[in-house]
C-alpha cells in the first residue's frame, strides 16, 4: 500500500493483546451466561472474529445495522476496539475499549476507505493525499 499510509498507529501486536485482554474481561464478565456477540457493520469482522477465537465462554455470533435494544436482550453492553473521544457528538456508554485515538483518519483491521485496507493486519492513519484531506 506503500505512499497511501502515513504511519502505523497500533500494530497487529498490540491489536491482538488487546483482544485477548478483552475476552478476558468479557468471559469473566458473561461467565455462566449465554453470549451473543453482535457486529455492526463490516468495519467490525477482524475484531469479531479475533474475539470470538479470544473467548473461552461459547459464543454466537450475529451482524445488523439496526436498533439493538429494540430487541429486548436481557443485557446490552457495548465493545468498541477504537474510540475517539475528541470527535464524540453524543455519549456512547462503551463498557469495552480497546484504544482511544486521536481525530485522525485510520484504515485497517477492517476499517476501509473506499473498501480498501480492510485487510491490514494493522490501523494506521491513511496519507491525507489519499482521501484528500489536509
Amino acid at each position: 500500500m506503500g505512499d497511501d499510509l502515513k504511519q502505523v498507529l497500533i500494530t497487529a501486536g498490540q491489536l491482538q493483546a488487546r483482544i485477548g485482554e478483552l475476552a478476558a474481561q468479557i468471559d469473566a464478565d458473561y461467565a455462566g451466561r449465554d453470549l451473543l456477540l453482535v457486529g455492526v457493520l463490516k468495519g467490525a469482522v477482524m475484531v469479531m472474529a479475533d474475539l470470538a477465537r479470544a473467548m473461552h465462554l461459547p459464543v454466537e455470533m450475529d451482524w445488523m445495522a439496526s436498533n439493538l435494544r429494540s430487541r429486548g436482550p436481557a443485557s446490552l453492553a457495548v465493545c468498541a476496539m477504537l474510540r475517539k473521544p475528541g470527535s464524540a457528538q453524543m455519549h456512547v456508554d462503551v463498557r469495552y475499549t480497546g484504544f482511544d485515538i486521536g481525530d485522525e483518519f485510520v484504515v485497517g483491521y477492517g476499517l476501509d476507505y473506499a473498501q480498501r485496507y480492510r485487510n491490514l493486519p494493522f490501523i494506521g492513519t491513511l496519507a491525507p493525499a489519499v482521501y484528500g484531506g489536509s
